[in-house]
């Protein structure tokens, strides 16, 4: 039974690979055309692709780890060669990340391009994930090799130590992302004029006057309109993308800066850090229940994934709690660009024309809400500054 299993996710992997594969073929030979800007037909169809990308990761995995993973593992169900883990982890990073290549191809850039959310040609998109294919081996295969190293050598305690390590990461991450790596994949401008001075004047009266505010070309990957606020140790910035300098009026940019300013004053980020310790805790221990059944090291390439692949389930049931946990801050936000600005209508307007440009529906179904969605619903938000105007 178990083998019928492996052999039906790895077949069912493979078949879903190769058919977005023959489909990129068919699209760098002569490219889809473009499809209605339906915000329901795009949402629709981006929710059953998340559906179906949870359903083949799971399969990945457990194909992975249960299948070839078995026969690679040590046959004394001992630890692994230090030289040997590192490369068949290595591998698999490098064979995972080809074999969704197809895949991010049409369900990201084509069916960006297809519904006019994105003008970047293949060429461009084809450089962006060599640049992250580059990034991910470079920072995910140290991590899977400490991660090894510390299940060797503390096999029974290791949760409690990769649990205490997760706050150093995600602080580091914080920093390094947009920092170091966003320049990899975006040019970043000062912002100067008008904008430049209401916006230092906002941020001024919440002890971020000091703030770089900058300008960042997001129009090279996407049509889509965004900005955020970034803070840790000094590093404050205000990014704005140039896609929301374009399309927006002024005071509809200085409500969505209020809102990301919220999260900074808000101090999110830190909040950000607290709950994704308490959920490492709960993936990871409940994964070394689970993937430690086998009696056999779980400090080898193998071992990890089964890890992942039990890690992947229980991230499932704790994922509704973190995007409820994501929501309310938002709403947050929203309160404090409220009160920061004394401005609904310009947030209404701001909302309804990220509404328009990003193609999102106004009401998803309440279950995606409530499962998976880190934002309240378009519709929610705009009724609640209504109801500020009275």
């Amino acid at each position: 039974m178990r083998r019928f299993l492996i052999g039906l996710a790895g077949g069912f992997v493979l078949g879903y690979v190769g058919f977005r594969a023959v489909q990129t073929l068919a699209d760098l030979r002569n490219p889809f055309p473009p499809l209605s800007a339906d915000p329901k037909t795009y949402g629709r169809l981006r929710r059953r692709l998340m559906l179906c990308g949870i359903v083949r990761s799971l399969a990945e995995l457990g194909a992975a780890a249960y299948g070839p993973g078995v026969a690679l593992a040590p046959r004394d169900g001992g630890p692994e060669a230090r030289p040997r883990r590192i490369a068949l982890l290595g591998g698999a990073l490098l064979l995972s990340s080809l074999l969704e290549l197809s895949v991010a191809y049409m369900e990201g850039h084509v069916l960006e391009r297809r519904y006019g959310l994105s003008k970047q040609d293949a060429r461009a998109w084809g450089i962006d994930q060599a640049k992250a294919l580059g990034l991910s081996l470079a920072i995910a295969l140290p991590l899977l090799e400490s991660l090894a190293s510390v299940i060797e050598r503390a096999p029974r305690s290791w949760p409690w130590l990769v649990t205490a390590g997760t706050m150093p990461l995600l602080i580091v991450a914080n920093v390094i992302a947009p920092n170091l790596i966003a320049p990899l994949f975006n040019t970043f401008e000062p912002i100067d004029g008008s904008l430049e001075r209401r916006l230092r004047q906002l941020a001024s009266r919440y002890d971020a006057g000091d703030a770089t505010i900058l300008r960042v070309d997001m129009s090279r990957q996407t049509e889509k309109a965004n900005a955020y606020v970034t803070g840790l140790f000094g590093s404050k910035r205000i990014v704005i993308g140039d896609t929301l300098l374009v399309h927006f009026e002024e005071p509809e940019i200085a409500f969505v800066v209020a809102h990301e300013l919220g999260h900074f004053v808000s101090g999110d980020v830190w909040r950000s850090v607290a709950a994704g310790i308490g959920a490492a805790a709960l993936v990871f221990f409940g994964a070394s229940a689970i993937a430690d059944r086998r009696q056999q090291s779980l400090a080898s390439a193998a071992g990890l994934g089964r890890i992942f692949f039990a890690a992947s389930f229980i991230a499932l049931a704790v994922g509704p709690a973190m995007a409820y946990f994501s929501r309310a801050r938002e709403r947050a936000a929203d309160r404090f660009a409220l009160e920061s600005t004394h401005d609904p209508q310009s947030g209404i307007d701001a909302f309804r024309r990220l509404r328009d440009r990003n193609l999102a529906e106004e009401e998803p179904p309440l279950w995606m809400e409530v499962l998976f969605a880190s934002h309240p619903s378009l519709r929610r938000r705009i009724e609640t500054l209504e109801r500020s105007k009275g």
